[in-house]
């Protein structure tokens, strides 16, 4: 709603009047994007609060919203003047993603930097940046001495006729074995903005809204061990979200829960991603703020498809006997890897898991093992336990996994949010990567770019994913229009650990799958992760013609481009994604009804392609000829399709 009809009307004079050079302290400044589509104003309303404006081809995206942030020794909220503002310059960046939806990304913003001061004369710098795709800033605190953060008010005021698309935050504790929060709820799908949170802990990032015409994705880019991770606060009365924070409890034994540094620190930054879905969805807003990587060689790192046991399998499949047999299941499909879950130290034993990893070796098949983070948090018995605590005994593990020619592990049963946890997740990344070792985190954070920072980063979890479907008959019921929100919130900017691909049964009488065979063979294209595990047994693959296998065999997962075709949060989602001279397409239907789609598939050029789509009796697949150009097909309830074009 709006908050200051004076702050509208400045910023209606200056829309006019202004450029994109800064204006001086006690005006409005504007700051556009290159191509001049996004515009992001900031100004000091008459109680001397700052506050900002977003706006898209001139339409209004964000109302006026609040800026401000409080430390124990500094507020910064209201009584501000604005001392400077720098001329707008252009920021322009070249680098790789190998975990993510583009291999190679040129990002281009202006950035103008706006220096406040309190009454007390103490400085608080706020930094912009406009690029084509979303505006973001972030705080910055200059100077030495100790600092610790209290509290921010970043709000995000949408019309009243917005709509959201949501995911509700896990509460501390809660969960098997208090292993909450993990990110892994369902969203509420197209609710009016200022809907109550069904959770006390609010809403997750990233959130997606519907506001005048543009699609609107808010999230948080950049896991700096010195600042918490943050979420949005429960309540948003007449549709103004606020930035909320962790929960007591949400942090690494002993540690911190909110920011705190001894010398200049900087939050994350806050992002506002604006566009058409397409524009959401191709945006890299999520890796271009993220830190650049601080690994120098990394070349250890190499992306992949894994075979997986306890997907489908659990526990009692982690055996020497098991493992072997997966590990044939990885070799034969081509896959890189093969991940053996909990409990492997107890009923394998290191001695034996050294010969698992010989034998893999010979098979051209990579390990991984899987390991609690441990400490208070959490209460899980599963092992190994206790071994990542601590940097000294974290970095003995992690070089006798590098000596036995272990290629990765995937750790479980984090904290939360707070500041020390994050910390935890920058402490184990960084000394996996001195032992050349690959991560996966589960039951996590977001990663809110932190693959880029970290390039051994290949998967989070992050996700109510194909774990839970196995468990529960709601979640196998929601599973279709689910798996078609994703790609329009959580997978947007950062990898995501779904663990993908079940075409048989799920091994648990109590639970039948609703999503049909095409939906999950699309899964592993529209899902991006720098890792993907097929949950299908070796048995179950065997069952699947051999076009599908075929498929599965040559699936890449580093993509060098990709593009939505046509979708809606929930309802379905088409992707084309690009490796190579080959390109993919995937799609979902989400709803309970057949999907006609007319897909344009001309910028493929002349080219001829395979189609594998959902048969006519359930679980079964039908395969034909196609050419790039017009494509007209109906997808199944709950079904999908692929199709290779080369």
């Amino acid at each position: 709603m709006n908050k200051s009809v004076l702050s509208l009307a400045m910023l209606a004079l200056c829309l006019g009047a202004c450029s994109n050079t800064g204006s001086g302290p006690g005006n409005n400044v504007v700051l556009s994007s290159p191509d001049g589509s996004v515009r992001v104003s900031v100004s000091l309303n008459a109680q001397g609060a700052p506050e900002y404006q977003v706006f898209h081809d001139e339409r209004t995206v964000l109302e006026p919203s609040d800026l401000g942030i409080r430390l124990q020794s500094a507020a910064f909220e209201q009584g501000l003047s604005l001392t400077s503002a720098s001329e707008p310059t252009l920021v322009e960046d070249h680098y790789e993603m190998h975990q993510g939806k583009q291999l190679d990304i040129h990002y281009q913003a202006n950035e103008q930097t706006l220096r406040f001061a309190n009454a007390e004369g103490e400085p608080l710098v706020i930094r912009l940046r406009a690029s084509d795709d979303g505006v973001a800033f972030r705080y910055e605190f200059p100077g030495e001495g100790a600092k610790r953060f209290e509290r921010e008010i970043t709000s995000f005021d949408f019309p009243a006729s917005a709509k959201a698309w949501m995911q509700r935050m896990q509460v501390v504790n809660t969960g098997f074995e208090g292993t909450n929060p993990a990110y892994e709820e369902h969203y509420e799908m197209e609710i009016p903005v200022g809907t109550e949170s069904p959770s006390e802990a609010g809403w997750v990032f990233p959130a997606l809204f519907h506001s005048n015409g543009d699609w609107v994705l808010l999230s948080e880019v950049g896991m700096q061990g010195n600042f918490h991770a943050s979420r949005l606060q429960p309540e948003s009365p007449e549709g103004e979200y606020r930035i909320g924070l962790p929960m007591e409890g949400e942090v690494f034994s002993g540690g911190e829960r909110l920011a705190h540094d001894t010398g200049a620190f900087h939050s994350p930054w806050r992002t506002i991603t604006v566009g058409s879905l397409a524009d959401i969805t191709v945006s890299t807003m999520g890796t271009d703020l993220a830190e650049p990587s601080v690994i120098a060689d990394a070349d250890f790192v190499e992306p992949g498809m894994a075979s997986w046991s306890w997907g489908l399998l659990k526990d009692e499949s982690i055996t020497y006997d098991i493992q072997k047999w997966y590990i044939d299941y990885a070799a034969d499909m081509g896959w890189e890897y093969t991940l053996v879950d909990v409990n492997w130290d107890q009923n394998i034993g290191y001695e034996r898991m050294q010969e698992l990893v010989d034998y893999a070796v010979s098979k051209e098949v990579g390990l991984i093992l899987w390991y609690n983070s441990a400490g208070d948090w959490n209460t899980a018995p599963y092992t190994p336990r206790d071994k990542l605590l601590t940097r000294e005994s974290r970095r003995a593990e992690f070089a006798r996994l590098q000596a036995m020619g272990v290629r990765g592990v995937k750790v479980d049963f984090f904290p939360g949010d707070g500041q020390s946890a994050i910390a935890y997740y920058r402490d184990l990344l960084q000394d996996a990567a001195d032992f050349e070792l690959m991560v996966n985190h589960h039951g996590s954070t977001l990663p809110r770019g932190i693959q880029r920072t970290f390039p051994n980063m290949m998967t989070m979890e992050s996700v109510h994913g194909m774990e839970m479907v196995t468990f529960f008959q709601e979640t196998a019921d929601k599973e279709p229009s689910h798996a078609a929100m994703l790609p329009f919130a959580r997978n947007v900017f950062d990898p995501m650990d779904y663990t993908p691909t079940a075409f048989n049964h799920l091994h648990n009488p109590e639970v039948t799958r609703k999503s049909r065979n095409g939906m999950q063979l699309a899964m592993p294209v529209v899902f991006v992760s720098g890792q993907t595990h097929i949950v299908e047994t070796p048995d179950g693959m065997a069952k699947v013609p051999e076009y599908v296998r075929a498929f599965l065999r040559d699936l890449p997962v580093v993509w060098d481009e990709s593009r939505l075709l046509t979708g809606y949060p929930g309802k379905h989602a088409v992707f084309a994604r690009r490796s190579g001279e080959r390109w993919y397409i995937a799609g979902l239907n989400g709803e309970d009804e057949p999907k006609s789609l007319e897909l344009d598939l001309s910028f493929i050029g002349d080219a001829e392609g395979t189609l594998i789509t959902d048969g006519s009796e359930p679980r079964s697949f039908e395969q034909r000829a196609v050419e790039a150009g017009p494509l007209e097909l109906t997808l199944a309830p709950a079904g999908g399709f692929v199709a290779v074009f080369e």
